[in-house]
């Protein structure tokens, strides 16, 4: 049975291709780690109020990223902002918004051949507004015993 606040209904983001890599590691640049967080900041947003927008935009970013979904939960605040989170087989979307003041505070990150990169553009479009700053985290670049790049 689906949770109310799961994906909306007709939406199956599309699966990752089968990555290069059996260990779910990133490689980029010649470099291996465990995968790209970005914070993402939206501001001069509009529909940050909305259950509906939100999961159609995780869907969206889903899909344009190459992740896969696993569960997705979104929360109503009264009066107004919303928290969700998308958990994915690549690791997890989330956020919280302030409304009010067009103001959303998204979080991608992926592993693996998932690109959350293209996360950008969809909130861009998902939330009518170009002004959106990105900060990129590369996590685990110095894990001990990570293999080298692959061909």
């Amino acid at each position: 049975m689906r949770d109310a606040r799961s994906a909306p209904q007709g939406i199956a983001p599309r699966k990752a291709a089968q990555s290069q890599r059996s260990d779910r590691l990133t490689q980029r640049d010649g470099r291996v780690f465990a995968g790209t967080h970005l914070i993402i900041e939206v501001t001069q947003g509009r529909g940050l109020d909305s259950e509906a927008n939100i999961q159609q935009a995780f869907c969206d970013v889903i899909a344009a990223c190459g992740a896969t979904l696993l569960h997705m939960h979104t929360h109503r605040f009264s009066p107004q902002g919303i928290s969700g989170v998308a958990v994915l087989a690549e690791s997890h979307i989330s956020v919280h918004t302030w409304p009010e003041v067009g103001y959303g505070a998204f979080d991608v990150f992926m592993c693996g051949d998932a690109d959350p990169w293209r996360a950008v553009e969809v909130l861009k479009r998902a939330f009518d507004t170009t002004c959106v700053t990105v900060r990129e985290i590369l996590r685990g670049p110095n894990m001990p015993g990570t293999p080298p790049p692959t061909a």
